[in-house]
């Protein structure tokens, strides 16, 4: 496993920093909550009164005049989007970073197969996703702490679940690509992250395109609903399984019969 502590190390300051940027930041929202009490209801009516956008949002389910609701609905879309990116950061170089930095002669003269390089890095990729969601579990559950407020226990380890397969699918779609490529495509794996993202917002606005749920992984992890119903839309999640299967698989072969450039 000296490739994977390798990897482990090389991508802990941008375990830190992602860990630290979105974790403090929605930690430090969760600990505003109180400067808004105030006026919190107003807000939230607004919010609730915006149509097609509080569908979208999830306000039509939960109203952010408690903080649950406010931490399903403006919260965990910060975390979202956050956990997204920095799995796509993480992924889209993985496998192809090595060409990218003309160091690729290095690593294949070691004895040691391209399966068990894949492997390896593969694991450090899942291992950096749960990391940073562990760590900012933690923080949210210190935040809801000092609070004094009551934490829906089973909804909350449901939604960070949602968020790890969601972001390991993500980062599996992306390192599927790195495979591909002999580039590290940062810019490629944030606008899947903003597609994604974009998909989930649109098909619960218009009808007319409501199946796009089911490639974005984005809709079984939601907040809102997850807190609402309790619990996870299986089918969504067995798809986003199934994704995670077939792109490791894809990127497995691609690596496996790959012309290294030097």
């Amino acid at each position: 496993m000296v490739l994977y502590m390798h990897e482990m190390k090389m991508n802990l300051k941008s375990l830190i920093i992602w860990t630290l940027c979105v974790g403090g930041l929605c930690f430090g929202c969760i600990l505003l909550y109180t400067s808004l009490e105030d006026s919190i209801q107003e807000i939230a009516d607004v919010y609730s009164n915006m149509g097609s956008m509080s569908v979208a949002l999830g306000m039509d389910k939960m109203s952010m005049a408690t903080l649950t609701g406010f931490y399903a609905t403006e919260i965990a879309m910060m975390h979202g989007l956050g956990g997204a990116m920095f799995a796509a950061v993480l992924g889209i170089g993985m496998l192809s970073k090595e060409e990218a930095g003309h160091t690729t002669e290095f690593l294949n003269v070691l004895p040691v197969g391209r399966s068990r390089i894949f492997r390896q890095k593969y694991i450090a990729v899942v291992s950096n996703i749960f990391i940073f969601n562990l760590f900012c579990f933690l923080l949210y559950i210190l935040g809801f702490l000092l609070m004094k407020e009551e934490i829906s226990g089973k909804e909350m380890v449901l939604y960070h679940f949602a968020q790890i397969m969601m972001q390991v699918e993500i980062a599996m779609v992306c390192f599927m690509i790195s495979a591909f490529t002999k580039k590290n495509l940062m810019g490629a794996g944030l606008g899947i992250v903003i597609l994604m993202f974009a998909a989930d917002m649109m098909c619960r606005i218009i009808s007319a395109i409501e199946d796009i749920k089911y490639i974005t992984p984005f809709y079984y992890s939601n907040a809102a609903d997850i807190f609402t119903e309790g619990s996870i839309d299986k089918v969504m999640l067995g798809i986003g399984m199934g994704i995670i299967f077939i792109t490791f698989v894809m990127a497995g072969i691609r690596y496996g019969k790959k012309d290294f450039a030097v």
